[in-house]
Formats: structure tokens, C-alpha cells, sequence
């Protein structure tokens, strides 16, 4: 595709049909029935809002549908390439025909347009379009900055999205679902351990943190695995009380995150041998430290 092609990309959908020097992307306009239509299997909209779907059925009850469809003809039929919230609506309302723009296009244009009309007009939300970008991607065997450059984005953007997929399921649906950020994905991504990724993640969430907050919680959060350096048994010194920490198992650090959560304060298990070891907290106000009295006193 040559550099021209490539802007048209960048500008949107409208600007990839636009395109009159070129019979594949020009397109020919007219109605077709609703029935013959296939749905897109490159969509990488996964969830469609329903209120906003009714609302645009009784936008197309009173006044049609205004913009045409963009389809390709497979065969004696026709996959749909964009406009799959107006397809929904016309199919809700029993339209039986609707207008559409059928194209000539290949996988890559139809897979490159839903990726477009999806970021530019209907604001996927952010794992919608790291797992767009991942399959483009993956598909065509492309770099993070050709991607970019075909749809117009930053190099950054891609890079940043993309990532959001290497966080733990759960961790991806809060993001789905606008209980998290971008911001707060990317802080976490900074911490090596997914099961402490993801209790961080649900402290988040119950405690509202923002991205600066997120940040502040977590230079004062004990560095994992931790080492005593001032051991109650005195002796040896320090050097000699790290060598008596055992790495912990992964339940314990399951406990400790669940601890953290219950509490809402800086929590570290020590572990010290088979049976001994320190349950040390912390506060970091005088509310942290009255709501762990009252806990401490049921």
C-alpha cells in the first residue's frame, strides 16, 4: 500500500473510501435485503450498549437509516465491513432492505476499516482494541510501527494497548468494564508477580485510587520477597537474620494479599522457618490505624 493509501487510513473511514481513482475502494452504492447480510467477523467490538442500540432503533423507525452500510459480496451474499450498530438497530425495528456501500475489499482493508470506525466513531473501550490490534498484528505479521503508521496512530499507542493483554484475565475485565485505567494497567504492569498484580488491582478498585495514589501505595508496600534485617532474636546481626527468611509459597502470599485487601493497610508476612514468622503491620494515618483496631477487636 503506498504512502498516499496510508494517509487515507490515518484520516478514517470515510477518507479509505474515498478513493475515486481506484475501483476496489470506490465502492457502488445501493439496497440490499437485511436477510443476505453476514455479520463481520473481523468486529473487534465484543459488547454493544443497549440503550444507546434502542435508541438508534427508534432514530431508524422514524427516519430510516440515513447512512449506508459498508458491505463485500461473498458470493451470493454480503459480509459486513462497518456499520454493525445500525445493522443491529435496522434488524430490531424488522427493516427488510438497507442501503448500503458494497466494496471490493480484501481480509486486510475489511479487518483495517472495522479497526478504523470502531477507534475513531465508537470509542472501543481499551481491551477491545488491544485484542483488534493483537489480531491485526498477529494475522498479518506486522510491526507495532506499521500498524501506526497504517491507522494514523502513535507507535506508542499500539505498543501500550497491546500490553494491556499480558495482564491477568481478571485484571483485563476490570479494564473492560472502566474500573480501572490505562494509567493504573501500566503501573501495574511494573510489578513481577500476577497474583499481587491482581490483589493491587482489587485495591484499586475499593479504595478509588487514582494513578497518583496508586503510586504512593505502592513505594510504601513492602518490597516482596522481604528480608529482616533486625531480627527480635538479636544475635548474629543482620546478615545473619536475612539468611533465616523462607521464600514465601504462593499461599502465603495469598493470605498476605487477602489480608491487604480485608484491611486496606501496608501488611507483610515474614516467614522464618516451618513455624515461625512475623505478621507486621502498618499505618499510615490515624484512620488506617483505628480502622485496624476495630478489626483487631471483634
Amino acid at each position: 500500500m503506498n504512502a498516499e493509501k496510508k494517509s487515507r487510513l490515518g484520516r478514517g473511514l470515510d477518507a479509505l473510501l474515498a478513493a475515486p481513482d481506484e475501483a476496489a475502494l470506490t465502492g457502488s452504492r445501493g439496497e440490499v435485503a437485511i436477510g443476505s447480510i453476514e455479520n463481520n467477523p473481523y468486529q473487534p467490538r465484543r459488547s454493544f450498549d443497549e440503550d444507546e442500540l434502542s435508541a438508534l432503533s427508534e432514530s431508524i423507525r422514524t427516519h430510516g437509516v440515513l447512512q449506508p452500510l459498508v458491505v463485500r459480496q461473498v458470493g451470493d451474499r454480503y459480509q459486513l465491513i462497518a456499520g454493525e450498530r445500525r445493522l443491529r438497530a435496522a434488524r430490531a425495528v424488522g427493516l427488510e432492505a438497507v442501503p448500503v456501500t458494497i466494496v471490493d475489499f480484501n481480509d486486510q482493508q475489511a479487518l483495517e476499516a472495522a479497526l478504523i470506525e470502531n477507534i475513531q466513531r465508537s470509542d472501543l473501550n481499551p481491551i477491545e482494541k488491544a485484542q483488534g490490534f493483537k489480531e491485526y498484528l498477529t494475522r498479518y505479521q506486522m510491526t507495532h510501527e506499521q500498524l501506526a503508521n497504517r491507522l494514523g496512530l502513535g507507535r506508542a499507542t499500539i505498543t501500550n494497548l497491546v500490553a494491556l493483554l499480558d495482564l491477568p484475565a481478571e485484571l483485563q475485565e476490570s479494564i473492560r468494564v472502566g474500573q480501572l485505567s490505562t494509567g493504573h494497567a501500566k503501573v501495574l504492569k511494573g510489578i513481577p508477580d500476577p497474583a499481587r498484580q491482581v490483589a493491587v488491582g482489587k485495591e484499586i478498585i475499593a479504595r478509588g485510587l487514582s494513578v497518583h495514589a496508586l503510586e504512593a501505595y505502592l513505594k510504601r508496600m513492602p518490597a516482596e520477597p522481604a528480608h529482616d534485617g533486625h531480627d527480635a532474636g538479636g544475635g548474629s546481626g543482620g546478615s545473619a537474620a536475612a539468611k533465616t527468611v523462607v521464600e514465601k509459597t504462593a499461599h502465603v502470599r495469598s493470605v498476605e494479599d487477602e489480608l491487604r485487601q480485608k484491611l486496606g493497610i501496608k501488611l507483610e508476612i515474614r516467614v522464618k522457618g516451618k513455624d515461625r514468622g512475623q505478621l507486621i503491620l502498618g499505618f499510615e494515618s490515624n484512620d488506617d490505624f483505628e480502622r485496624l483496631l476495630a478489626v483487631l477487636r471483634r
